[in-house]
């Protein structure tokens, strides 16, 4: 959950940059650790947000920047994307982006851009793409953390997500959930590896950022026989959409300031 001090505050900074840069934001989001459901006591809030320009700012030629980015203060870490941004990303499966539109904790949302985003996500998303990106990240945090009698607690739930994502995806052909509590129950029959997770998530919330733990032999055979599976399945292309950069382009026109 969010302190109600520190919810205060972002929507605060997020007011001040539409001031600032004369933007308007569309989307704002808590997204990481905090939104996945596994954070520790000191873990940063990572706020993120997708902002449009007044239609002038379109009118160039020019190619300008199209993030907004801040230094971490107290703790918040706060940026974002420019609309046509976000929808290039959104076009291509982006994982970011695709998790910011669907995070659970909502700081601001203004017009249709969200909604019509979430409405888009099951025919735009695309399984292939997410599943190799899932399969990455695990991989490379299982490889560069796990491998000492010793690991970082927070590095279990950086390859436990995006294994459970695999299996989503592949079991329900569609974009996993990003709260990790909704992908427990795809393992819901392993009951000594389920309360060893929960055990394990309970140290995670109780345990700084950087805290160390034994490693957990149910959780490490888990994670060593879902490698091993993934480092063979057979991965079929998807055909897109056929208009999807139609559908997205009349998004954008719909969220242009008049």
């Amino acid at each position: 959950m969010i302190p109600e001090y520190v919810r205060t505050e972002i929507l605060r900074r997020i007011h001040a940059t539409e001031a600032e840069y004369r933007v308007h934001i569309l989307l704002a989001i808590e997204s990481g650790s905090r939104a996945w459901g596994f954070e520790s006591p000191n873990s940063d809030f990572d706020a993120r947000f997708v902002y449009v320009h007044e239609r002038d700012w379109y009118l160039s030629i020019d190619n300008k920047r199209d993030v907004i980015e801040y230094p971490i203060m107290d703790n918040i870490d706060l940026n974002g994307w420019e609309l046509r941004k976000a929808l290039r990303l959104f076009r291509s499966s982006n994982p970011t982006f695709v998790e910011w539109i669907q995070s659970p904790i909502i700081y601001l949302e203004q017009g249709p851009f969200a909604s019509a985003c979430r409405d888009l996500l099951p025919a735009v998303y695309s399984c292939l793409r997410g599943i190799q990106h899932y399969r990455s990240m695990a991989k490379t945090n299982y490889r560069g953390y796990l491998h000492e009698n010793l690991v970082p607690v927070k590095k279990y739930f950086y390859v436990l997500r995006p294994l459970l994502s695999v299996r989503w995806i592949e079991t329900y052909g569609q974009p996993a959930p990003i709260e990790f509590h909704k992908l427990l129950p795809l393992v819901h029959d392993e009951a000594g590896l389920m309360t060893d997770i929960m055990q394990l998530l309970e140290r995670k919330r109780a345990t700084p950022e950087m805290g160390l733990a034994p490693r957990v032999n149910s959780i490490h055979a888990f994670i060593e026989a879902e490698l091993r599976r993934l480092e063979h399945l057979d991965l079929v292309p998807q055909q897109p959409l056929d208009d999807t950069t139609g559908r997205l382009n009349e998004l954008f026109t719909r969220c242009l300031p008049a």
